[in-house]
């Protein structure tokens, strides 16, 4: 059996502000994000196409947060130039996101390929407590 593909390990745009924050504890919670979140990007003026693939991304990458990974999860929106930056964390350092190839319609594990396809660029990092998966949109 082969072993499925890793994201790119890599820690994005270093001088990055934070716009907005958000921590669920639940899948409830990923109603209140997705609402603030096309909220916070449209007054950042990254326009309706833009505003639609970071929150598919945002949600995607929050439940696997939710489902796989060790609470509490943290999914900021932040800035660096010309981009906009999805990063979700959880506290599970051990578990590295892998893309889910070759499964079949309707068994899951879609949520990093649609943000490989939806994102600029994605990859993912560990700090000392947290592990960090991350997207880019053009603003």
């Amino acid at each position: 059996m082969n072993a499925m593909p890793s994201l790119p390990a890599s820690v994005p745009y270093p001088r990055a502000a934070e716009i907005c924050r958000w921590t669920l504890a639940t899948f409830g919670d990923l109603r209140g994000l997705r609402a603030g979140l096309r909220a916070a990007v449209d007054v950042a003026a990254a326009g309706p196409d833009v505003s639609d693939r970071m929150t598919v991304v945002a949600t995607e990458l929050a439940t696997n947060a939710l489902r796989h990974g060790l609470p509490p999860t943290v999914v900021r929106l932040l800035r660096e130039g010309d981009r906009l930056i999805i990063d979700v964390s959880d506290h599970d350092r051990e578990a590295e996101p892998r893309l889910a190839e070759n499964r079949p319609l309707g068994g899951g594990g879609l949520g990093l390929q649609l943000t490989r396809r939806f994102a600029i660029d994605v990859g993912w990092y560990a700090t000392e407590l947290t592990k960090h998966v991350w997207a880019s949109f053009p603003s």
